[in-house]
């Protein structure tokens, strides 16, 4: 009778690469799953001197007008450093940011200087651009987030709308996922969106991306219950016509609009 002379532990290898395998992804499962039921809460305190970084992504037309409006209202002192990140086409956005910036630099003779940082980053895609093309551009744009998001690491992330913010926020979510940084993501939709949201809304309002998700009309919070309904954020002959947001603070209530908008806490 011939003998088994093969090593004991040679069947059970492919059963532990398995295993391994199995273990991971329920590992990484359990992970997403936590980092979905704690975004938008609370998950420590922070003194109210600490400082936020903050990502700000621009997009051209509309956006970068709303958000402007919004940042007016945003306590500068307390979201600093700001980083503005808008496509490596749009110029005009980062030039709005930079006349914002410098407004608040020069209101503040004697005090520190602000800080705050301008960069671009590519578009996945470009309007006409073929869809075949279109994949080495996404690729490429994607690693370019990456790299910016590596860099900057915020804890806060305020976008409203441009796809941009696409790439920004997934990588920022995956953070979390892996333990890098938790950011925390507020999403504005444009008050252009009366019946239905955004691309870029409804990708990060279906896979729960955002920790807070803001609409200005009523109709798109009944029908997308998981978002707050905060009225119109624009600003007409210089007068607020409804509410804006106020400053993130530490264990408070982190987003008000002039009493009307409900507790909300990251």
């Amino acid at each position: 009778m011939e003998k088994n002379t093969g090593c004991p532990f040679s069947n059970l290898s492919p059963n532990l690469g398995i295993t391994c395998f199995i273990a991971f992804i329920t590992v990484i499962l359990v992970r997403v799953l936590y980092v979905i039921y704690w975004t938008g809460k609370p998950l420590n305190k922070r003194s109210p001197q600490q400082t936020l970084s903050t990502l700000i992504v621009l997009g051209s037309g509309g956006h970068t007008a709303e958000m402007i409006n919004l940042l007016l209202v945003l306590q500068k002192d307390r979201f600093t450093p700001r980083f503005y990140i808008a496509a490596a086409t749009d110029n005009m956005s980062l030039q709005k940011a930079r006349v914002l910036e410098n407004s608040w630099a020069d209101s503040q003779s004697g005090v520190e200087r602000i800080s705050a940082e301008f960069m671009q980053i590519y578009r996945s895609r470009e309007v006409g651009q073929s869809y075949v093309t279109s994949v080495w551009t996404t690729l490429v744009a994607t690693a370019h987030a990456l790299w910016l998001m590596i860099k900057i690491r915020p804890q806060v992330v305020l976008c409203n709308g441009p796809g941009t913010c696409i790439p920004l926020c997934v990588i920022a979510f995956i953070f979390k996922v892996i333990g890098i940084r938790w950011s925390s993501i507020f999403y504005v939709e444009s008050i252009a969106r009366v019946k239905k949201l955004s691309l870029s809304g409804l990708l990060l309002y279906k896979l729960q991306i955002a920790d807070q998700f803001f609409v200005q009309w009523p109709q798109l919070q009944r029908k997308y219950p998981r978002a707050h309904y905060v009225g119109c954020l624009i600003f007409v002959n210089k007068s607020c016509v409804s509410e804006s947001i106020k400053a993130q603070q530490a264990d408070t209530d982190i987003v008000q609009t002039q009493d009307q908008l409900p507790n909300i806490r990251t």
